[in-house]
């Protein structure tokens, strides 16, 4: 196939500011990191709302009230999971979270009754589903950044959400390659090109490669916190992410396939939307999170 020089270009463009949105967001301090990730937040959410309205045409019939509050009900999750690190005017985003996210709690159903006179409990199952499935992942992932923020050693965090992005994408282009190169047998029929060969092979190469940066790191000067188990949890980090990144891809693919549609958004022209790129980070945000709270903190 005749290579495309304009979509080339498009495709390199876009890439190109997503990284640097990405690394700045990521990087430059917390404030930069919330805000990043409320932005992806709001527009996971958008996107996955069109997905259910596509797949049931009943959820695009939802009140605007209910459209827009578990968004912002999600949102809450959010600012719960800061854990102390965020405050304004003295006041700690956390418990403003908490209590804005009681108050919904009590409201949208309230809402929902005196605005529609009746409840769809196939409506709000989808929009809890949208709850666990991109609010709680986010605030878990937000929960991850802020963990040890009073640490000795403070960019633990930093490096803890780093690592699990840092696999996810070694992961998914090793398992391309690798896939490229000796893939014969199909992973899923969800998602043809996927073969198990790849997604094998992506998923060692991830646990190898950031073993070996773990190695590195836990060389630190004066590591403090670093010095809890690296290597060997940077590779269980790597090999979480790249198991629970595999699924939550082919989570999203399963979506867009009841929905009918081959992206989930345009935002970004030449790679897609919000969940396109994110959809790995999402399931692998919480089985990390898991693992931290279990066995790290």
């Amino acid at each position: 196939m005749a290579l495309n020089l304009a979509t080339f270009k498009t495709r390199t463009l876009t890439a190109a500011i997503f990284v640097i949105v990405m690394l700045t967001g990521l990087l430059w301090n917390q404030w930069s990191f919330f805000v990043l990730f409320s932005v992806i937040h709001f527009g996971c959410w958008s996107e996955y709302q069109r997905l259910m309205e596509q797949m049931d045409k009943e959820y695009a019939g939802i009140t605007i009230f209910h459209k827009y509050g578990v968004r912002i009900a999600g949102w809450c999750l959010m600012l719960y999971f800061t854990d102390g690190a965020l405050s304004i005017g003295g006041l700690s985003l956390h418990v403003i979270g908490l209590w804005m996210g009681l108050l919904f709690v009590f409201v949208l159903p309230f809402a929902e009754i005196l605005l529609v006179r009746e409840l769809s409990w196939k409506n709000i199952g989808y929009s809890a589903l949208g709850l666990l499935y991109i609010s709680l992942s986010w605030g878990l992932l937000t929960n991850i950044r802020f963990l040890f923020f009073e640490s000795p050693f403070p960019p633990v965090g930093k490096v803890l959400v780093m690592l699990i992005i840092g696999s996810i994408w070694i992961n998914d282009t090793m398992a391309y390659i690798v896939g490229s190169i000796i893939g014969k047998t199909p992973l899923s029929v969800i998602s043809p090109k996927k073969t198990w060969e790849g997604t094998i092979g992506g998923i060692i190469l991830a646990i190898v490669v950031i073993g070996v940066i773990g190695y590195f790191v836990s060389e630190y000067p004066d590591g403090g916190s670093f010095n809890w188990g690296f290597p060997v949890n940077c590779m269980i980090i790597a090999a979480i992410s790249s198991v629970a990144g595999t699924f939550g891809d082919l989570l999203e693919s399963k979506l867009k396939r009841l929905a009918g549609i081959k992206d989930s958004g345009n935002i970004m022209p030449g790679h897609g939307g919000f969940l396109d790129r994110f959809d790995s980070l999402l399931l692998a945000s919480s089985c990390v999170w898991l693992f931290v709270m279990l066995f790290l903190k």
